[in-house]
């Protein structure tokens, strides 16, 4: 019985020997990997808020530069309307002043020829 004892306790020691240094060794590793596994997580977290931050401030940028584009185009275009129509309202009165000029001289024309006729 000694004897299987002795052997027992050699086998129980042997096989220690063997498995303890790698399972210390691997919960070691764990324990490390864990530490950095929960800080890449809070960074991850930052980043993903820090993230969503700039995406809405992006967004509503954006959202602005097209309205003011827009409205630039739109007071350009405006503008150039209110150009064209004061134009067409000066050769209207332009035009209407030569016919009016048109017929002035036709008239006083008809009166030197009658005139020259007397």
């Amino acid at each position: 019985e000694e004897d299987a004892a002795k052997k027992e306790a050699g086998a129980e020691k042997k096989i220690e020997d063997d498995w303890d240094d790698q399972i210390n060794e691997t919960k070691s590793k764990l324990d490390s990997t864990d530490v950095e596994l929960k800080e890449a997580k809070e960074k991850a977290d930052e980043w993903v808020t820090k993230r969503d931050k700039l995406t809405k401030e992006f967004e509503s940028l954006s959202d602005k530069y097209e309205n003011l584009r827009k409205g630039k185009d739109k007071a350009l275009k405006n503008l150039l309307k209110d150009i064209d129509s004061d134009k067409t309202t000066k050769i209207k009165a332009i035009q209407k002043n030569i016919k009016k000029l048109e017929k002035q001289l036709k008239k006083l024309e008809e009166e030197n020829l009658k005139q020259q006729e007397i």
